[in-house]
């Protein structure tokens, strides 16, 4: 495959076991983005998927932190 701009060669791997795990933690995502009906701009599209990620993190006890929140 090549990127027609720099004219770099990349190689795409494909581990079975962790398309699984990536899909899997996709999921939660996926469920809470499903009624938005699509995003219309990149940033805002960003932003939104990073604070569901960040959210799920927490709720899951995988964020370190030195306060305690309020979820």
């Amino acid at each position: 495959m090549k990127i027609s701009q720099t004219h770099k060669s990349i190689e795409i791997l494909r581990m079975k076991y962790l398309s699984n795990i990536v899909e899997q933690d996709h999921c939660f995502g996926k469920k809470i983005t499903r009624p938005t009906l699509g995003f219309k701009a990149l940033h805002s599209t960003t932003a939104a998927l990073a604070g569901i990620d960040v959210a799920y993190m927490i709720a899951k006890h995988q964020f370190k932190s030195n306060y305690s929140s309020t979820f």
